[in-house]
């Protein structure tokens, strides 16, 4: 990697944040592939990669993923958790796995910088663990092909920003050097 191309980097790492208004334009299918290859790149307890990402377009489906998280939220089924993106990347990981939860944080991680370097927002949202626990949507998962017992990490609200993201705060001290 040349010295720019690291410059590059560490700048994504530090520029990115989470975007909480999209634009209705649809997201390419081309650039949702290159967030989730991104993805699949994260690094793995023993390179095991125990994850699935599962990508919802459909209004549809979106909008019952968007009511499920808003009433585990404790909000009324008509918020948006999601900020109007036009795209969900859901991410599960195979419960049976010792680092399902930290393999599919860093893929969750690799994802939201994919989007970042593409032009694209993102935003962590949380609750898919408590709502794949849910009797409704571990059948939702078996309508889909989904075999395996699965915990849901989190969803990935991705698209085109709204908004100008929020300036980074003052980094707290965190380093114990002995």
């Amino acid at each position: 990697m040349t010295s720019e191309e690291t410059k590059l980097v560490l700048e994504a790492i530090k520029s990115r944040r989470s975007i909480r208004k999209y634009k209705e334009t649809p997201v390419p299918q081309e650039l949702i592939d290159k967030v989730i290859e991104a993805g699949t790149y994260a690094a793995t307890g023993k390179s095991q990669q125990p994850w699935l990402v599962i990508q919802v377009t459909d209004k549809t489906t979106k909008d019952q993923i968007r009511r499920a998280n808003a009433l585990i939220m404790g909000k009324n089924e008509d918020a948006d958790p999601f900020y109007g993106a036009p795209v969900y990347l859901i991410v599960l990981a195979e419960r049976a796995n010792p680092n399902h939860v930290y393999d599919g944080s860093l893929m969750m991680g690799n994802m939201m910088l994919a989007a970042h370097a593409l032009g694209l927002g993102s935003c962590w949202i949380n609750r898919a663990q408590q709502e794949f626990e849910q009797p409704e949507w571990k059948e939702w998962l078996k309508s889909i092909g989904v075999k395996g017992d699965y915990e849901g990490i989190a969803h990935l609200a991705i698209g085109f920003p709204d908004e100008n993201p929020r300036p980074a705060k003052p980094r707290k001290k965190c380093v114990v050097r002995v």
